[in-house]
Parts: C-alpha cells; sequence; structure tokens
C-alpha cells in the first residue's frame, strides 16, 4: 500500500525539512489520538493544499484570514459539497488547536457550502437480491453481510474471528463510528459460508506464523498492553488479504483486511447484470438494510441500536425514505374515479 507523508509539494530542498518536521508531527499526534488511517491522509492532504494556497508560508505565520479565504475559496469557486469544506475545516482546526496548540478566533467569514437534504439511495428487497445472485466468493459473502447485518464497509471488512458469536448468532461491532461497540445479529443464512470463510483465515494464519509472520495490526495501545496478542488467531481478520504487505504506518509486513476497492468493482459488476438503474455502493446495502426493518415494522430505537448512531434523529431519515412518492397516500388522480 503506497503511502504519502502530505508535505510533497510543500517545499524543496533545505527548506523541505521544516515541513517535514511539521508533517512528521501532524502525524504523531494524530495516531496518539487514535484517528484512522483514511482520516490521516484527509487531513495531510488538506493543510498541504491550505499551505499551498497560502504562499507556502508556515501556518503559524497564518491567521483566521487565511483559513476563512481558503474555506471560502472552496465553497465559492471550487463549489465542493458541504461535507468536504467541512472536512477541510476540521483538518485546519486540528492543526492549530492539537498541534500548534494556537486557538483561532470564531470563523464567521467562512462562507460555509450548503448541505442539501438527500435521502439515500435504497433498493427494493427485490433488488438487493438481483444484486447478490450476480455476486459470487468473498465479495457475495461481504455484500451479504453488510446487508444482513447493517454494518458500514470498514466495521465489516475489520471484522476479527473473535467477534463472531455462532452460538448466539450475533456480530460485535468494535470500535465503531465514535469509537463505540455494539451488537448486531448474524444472519442464519451466512453462518455457513462465514464459518469456512473463518476456517480459511486461521489456515493463512497458521501458514503465515510457519513463515515467521501472522502478526495483526492491533487497535490503539493494545500491542503494547499484550504483545502476544497480535498472534492470536481470534485477532485475525476474517476477511483476510490474499497476500502480506508492508503496514502503512511503521512498516511491518502484516496480512491486512480484504481491499474495499475489489469490492466496489464487484458491485458496479453486479449492478450491470442485474440491470439496476440506481447507484450502488456498499453503504447502499446499509440503507437498504435500515429501511427495509422499517418496513418490516421494527421500531425506530431497535434500528438505531444496530446501526450504531448517535442520534435517533440520524436513524429517522429512514422514516423520509418510506413517506417517498406519497406512498400510503391516495392520489387525488386515483380518488377521481
Amino acid at each position: 500500500m503506497e503511502y504519502h507523508d502530505g508535505s510533497e509539494g510543500v517545499a524543496s530542498g533545505a527548506a523541505d525539512r521544516p515541513a517535514r518536521r511539521l508533517f512528521d508531527e501532524i502525524r504523531r499526534i494524530l495516531r496518539l489520538k487514535h484517528y484512522s488511517l483514511y482520516t490521516e491522509r484527509a487531513y495531510t492532504g488538506w493543510i498541504r493544499r491550505f499551505i499551498l494556497a497560502s504562499g507556502r508560508r508556515h501556518p503559524r505565520e497564518l491567521g483566521a484570514a487565511e483559513v476563512e479565504a481558503f474555506l471560502s475559496g472552496l465553497a465559492m469557486q471550487g463549489r465542493v459539497a458541504a461535507s468536504t469544506q467541512n472536512q477541510a475545516l476540521s483538518a485546519i482546526l486540528f492543526l492549530y488547536r492539537n498541534v500548534l496548540r494556537i486557538d483561532l478566533p470564531w470563523l464567521e467569514g467562512v462562507v460555509r457550502a450548503k448541505r442539501p437534504r438527500k435521502l439515500p439511495v435504497v433498493l427494493s428487497s427485490d433488488e438487493v437480491h438481483a444484486l447478490l445472485a450476480a455476486m459470487e466468493g468473498r465479495p457475495w459473502l461481504i455484500a451479504s453481510l453488510l446487508y444482513g447485518t447493517g454494518m458500514r464497509l470498514m466495521e465489516c471488512l475489520r471484522l476479527r474471528v473473535k467477534d463472531v458469536d455462532f452460538m448466539r448468532n450475533e456480530v460485535l461491532v468494535r470500535d465503531g463510528k465514535g469509537g463505540n461497540d455494539r451488537h448486531t445479529m448474524l444472519p442464519r443464512s451466512l453462518v455457513e459460508p462465514l464459518q469456512r470463510e473463518i476456517e480459511r483465515a486461521l489456515l493463512v494464519h497458521r501458514r503465515d506464523l510457519a513463515d515467521g509472520f501472522g502478526e495483526a495490526r492491533l487497535p490503539h495501545a493494545l500491542a503494547r498492553k499484550y504483545p502476544r496478542a497480535a498472534r492470536d488467531p481470534g485477532w485475525q481478520f476474517v476477511f483476510a488479504s490474499v497476500n502480506r504487505s508492508a503496514d502503512p504506518l511503521d512498516g511491518t509486513m502484516r496480512r491486512h483486511h480484504f481491499d474495499e476497492s475489489i469490492l466496489a468493482r464487484a458491485l458496479k459488476r453486479a449492478r450491470g447484470e442485474a440491470r439496476i438503474l440506481k447507484p450502488v455502493s456498499a453503504h447502499t446495502l446499509r440503507h437498504s438494510f435500515a429501511t427495509h426493518l422499517l418496513e418490516a415494522g421494527y421500531d425506530l430505537r431497535t434500528i438505531q441500536e444496530l446501526l450504531g448512531h448517535k442520534d435517533v434523529s440520524t436513524t429517522q431519515i429512514y422514516t423520509h425514505v418510506l413517506n417517498r412518492g406519497g406512498r400510503g397516500v391516495l392520489s387525488p388522480l386515483d380518488r377521481a374515479g
């Protein structure tokens, strides 16, 4: 897995050393606070763009005016989505508050991109089954789990062997969004294929151990607290990658989880074969899971807990999906007859 430190292009020659030291410190604090590698890459990328847009000056020489100009430019000239601008703002605030220890005044002058109210794309039950019927192998099993459990994509790919409970037919989702754990159901129809997948993962793990490898990446400080846990079978990924590769964080050769880009390509092919016109992503299956549970009569609070939403208002978006197109309301045109 290729990894860029985010400082590339900020400076060159002798002047490159301070920039690299700054980005080294940014990465150190991000990892200290247990931010994901995806967030680390996004934050360093936005900070690099901010520095370049500000004439390659050190952030200590910049202030609220430059931050406002950069973020307003994203909204007005770049026409970025509201979520994109908010991510850029979060990256810059992290730089000043957590790395440089500088409190910026309230950024009242920032022109914020408007967040449009959009309903999630949801597949019908027939569309889901047609999509899954066009898939096979590990992509099929992962997609089936996403729809059958409501897990987020990375929650599923990072699933560990020990967190699948076949006796209770449930999955323990650890360190989900917001750092919280939760339980969700394990579909009975996936018990046997998932057991075979775990048997395969454990077989690969035994071979790795025999070759002098077999250490999984452990979350946060567990590797220091339990140094032998990384080789424990229970900590291995259920969906282990085919090949070992260097860990982008410390360079250790490990077997990481299944590549999400492979699943994305499989979903794209299956969507074409199933002749589904709606856009389909891994998250579409999660949206479909929640909506279909609501259609089946399950209460909103239960669905909130299964999805791991912090606030029930987030889950309420699916009630609007159910009402889309005036479902349940008789059109006056039909009443005329």
